[in-house]
């Protein structure tokens, strides 16, 4: 593995400069490969050392590259040290590379590149994931999308790096939605059609109610009372609410398993609507709730009255806010699960929502609010719920899957397929999910059909495509290969390069867990997908000597496998078949 080469060269490096090994083992970074020439396998950036002294006292880092290199020695693991712009590179031992990485791969399986010494040291954490938090009541439109896929990527690689999870969907639940709509079923509602199409209909209620509320002045005030009755505990006000939240959460809960997402806890802004009144009174007690002349209640985070830095807490007729039901859920998740980290998977238009949530937490004297982090994403454009206008999750799934069998169905290599759906359906998520992960999450971007559906390239489909074509070699060669390798059969060019590569899959998983972004893997694994699409043209397997075809399978197993561990930290399901 990486860190063994890393240790190794450490060790050596060490004993030159006469520190720890731990203090170096991260200065050490595999070398990413190159098409036009062949590169060393690991790299130490000299300016790195060089951290703790000043400019004047700094010696030219070039200077210093060469006479380090000069003091080092090629051994057993290293066969080769040079030295570049700034810094020393390391070439290991070529079959040494070959043995242990395709060893490494096969042994540690799915958790190859998790136990590299690079997360050596790490603490296990408790950490609380929130993400998708539908509204009742509204479609699951596209635009939840975002914060389900990257909330289960962030989800799966904590849990991956062996930290203990807790995902929760927060439910929008709660709120003056539910006087609109409330009002809406009971002027334009019918119950046989929420019975027959529960969200669909719910859905032409809400946009109906709005467009008139927004002419009538007394839709919106039945709407305000409708919320009211409910706050106050309305039996039969609750008990349409109620019959809302169950249907709709049926409906997600079958939504989510298509799309292979699952939660440990389903909680929502109604869960808190009691608490909240709590941290009201907290609030009070501690001498930070203003009153306004409308009767609202608000906090002023400025201590100056800076109208930017005032966060409103209580309507007017003492109902409480999404502030008021987030303040509340955050205290109550830290008496349940003590975290030590909690993050929030929502769009960049709440990032100002959640500083004010973390700066009232901690004004109320709730240390721990440093623990609590927004991930925030760009918006999916061209979506708004209350103006109809709108693209449903379930719609596009449906389209997805539709379009992909006819691709399939099209193309001569597919094979004869025990559920052509499933597969189809998995393959157009992968193409949904590279896409929206290939950027900076903060990226909008608008949705479009030809965007989610280009197949050519850098894409789901080539990911799917490259790790069905590698099964299908296993299947058909495997048998009698696997025992055991030649490693001088993987010396050539292509086989180094890619066996340079996997060498580089813990650096990358290091790289997302600290920036908590996918397309540090996305990158590496269409790199690895392309590697392999060329050497499989190459480095034939059928008709090759017995040697020499069973090296070459393993190296290609190796490739999948990782493949397989990469796209499954990104939330989709490897096919076999396609």
């Amino acid at each position: 593995m990486a860190c063994g080469f890393r240790r190794s060269i450490a060790c050596q490096l060490s004993r030159v400069l006469d520190l720890p090994p731990e203090n170096l083992i991260k200065s050490i970074s595999a070398v990413p490969i190159s098409r036009k020439e062949e590169v060393a396998d690991f790299q130490l950036c000299v300016d790195s050392l060089l951290e703790n002294n000043n400019d004047h006292s700094r010696p030219d880092v070039q200077v210093q590259a060469t006479r380090l290199a000069e003091k080092l020695k090629c051994d057993r693991v290293v066969s080769e040290i040079s030295t570049g712009r700034g810094t020393i590179n390391f070439k290991i031992n070529r079959e040494l590379l070959t043995k242990t990485v395709l060893q490494q791969v096969i042994n540690d399986g799915s958790k190859y590149g998790l136990k590299s010494e690079l997360f050596s040291g790490l603490p296990q954490k408790k950490i609380v994931v929130e993400f998708s938090s539908p509204n009742v009541a509204k479609k699951f439109h596209v635009g939840h999308l975002r914060s389900t896929i990257i909330g289960n990527f962030i989800a799966n690689l904590k849990e991956a790096l062996g930290h203990q999870v807790t995902r929760i969907n927060y439910l929008g639940d709660w709120g003056m939605q539910f006087g609109l709509l409330g009002t809406g079923f009971q002027l334009f509602g019918y119950e046989e059609k929420l019975q027959s199409n529960p969200l669909q209909h719910l859905f032409e209620v809400y946009v109906q109610v709005n467009k008139e509320a927004a002419d009538d002045k007394n839709i919106a005030k039945s709407a305000h009372e409708f919320f009211q009755r409910l706050e106050l505990g309305d039996t039969q006000a609750l008990a349409l609410w109620q019959k809302f939240r169950d249907l709709s959460i049926e409906e997600y809960m079958r939504i989510y398993k298509r799309l292979g997402v699952h939660f440990d806890e389903y909680s929502g802004e109604s869960f808190y609507r009691e608490k909240s009144q709590e941290v009201l009174k907290l609030l009070d007690s501690k001498g930070l709730l203003q009153k306004t002349v409308k009767g609202t209640a608000i906090v002023d985070l400025s201590g100056n009255g800076d109208p930017s830095l005032i966060c409103t807490v209580m309507r007017g007729d003492g109902t409480s806010l999404y502030a008021t039901r987030d303040l509340a859920a955050a205290i109550d998740r830290m008496d349940k699960y003590n975290f030590d980290t909690m993050i929030y998977v929502t769009d960049k238009g709440q990032k100002k929502h959640f500083q004010q949530v973390f700066q009232m937490l901690q004004i109320m004297g709730y240390d721990w609010a440093e623990r609590c982090q927004h991930v925030p994403f760009g918006v999916v454009q061209g979506m708004k719920t209350r103006r109809g206008n709108v693209t449903f999750l379930e719609d596009v799934l449906n389209e997805i899957r539709s379009r992909m069998l006819q691709n399939m169905a099209s193309i001569k290599t597919t094979k004869e397929l025990e559920n052509p759906q499933q597969t189809a359906e998995r393959v157009g998520l992968a193409a949904l999910i590279i896409q929206d992960f290939k950027g900076l999450l903060l990226s909008d971007y608008q949705f479009s059909w030809d965007r989610v559906f280009q197949s050519r390239g850098d894409t789901g489909v080539f990911l799917q495509y490259t790790h069905a074509r590698l099964h299908s070699l296993e299947e058909t060669f495997g048998c009698g290969y696997l025992n055991d390798f030649n490693t001088a059969c993987l010396q050539d060019p292509q086989s180094i390069s890619i066996l340079q590569h996997l060498l580089r899959f813990d650096e990358v998983l290091c790289r997302s867990s600290q920036d908590l972004q996918p397309r540090h893997i996305v990158s590496y694994l269409l790199t690895l997908s392309h590697l392999a699409a060329m050497a499989h043209k190459t480095l034939l397997i059928k008709n090759s000597p017995p040697e020499v075809a069973g090296a070459r399978l393993h190296l290609f197993r190796a490739v999948r496998s990782v493949l397989a561990n990469g796209m499954k930290l990104l939330g989709i399901t490897p096919v076999c078949r396609m």
